[in-house]
């Protein structure tokens, strides 16, 4: 059963986007200062949060990426669409 796309689904994928932004930002910042403590903190919190964001978001409306970076429920839900980058 798929679940319905309202506006919870765009609300979540964009705060997964904007936290991947975030993520990019600080990885190149980090590319250049590695020792800033700081910075490497606040990059692990991001992650940490990006990755409880994925998870709720797969929860609800299925993997994310594919190739085992994602789980899968049964039936295999990989085919179920839209996926992430056709909204």
């Amino acid at each position: 059963m798929k679940a319905s796309i309202g506006p919870e689904y765009y609300d979540m994928l964009l705060k997964l986007q904007e936290t991947d932004f975030v993520l990019v930002e600080l990885n190149l910042y980090l590319d250049t200062h590695p020792h800033d403590m700081a910075a490497l903190q606040q990059y692990n919190r991001c992650a940490q949060h990006r990755k409880q964001l994925a998870e709720q978001f797969e929860l609800r409306y299925g993997p994310l990426m594919h190739f085992g970076h994602s789980y899968s429920k049964h039936p295999f839900a990989w085919p179920d669409t839209p996926w992430p980058w056709q909204v």
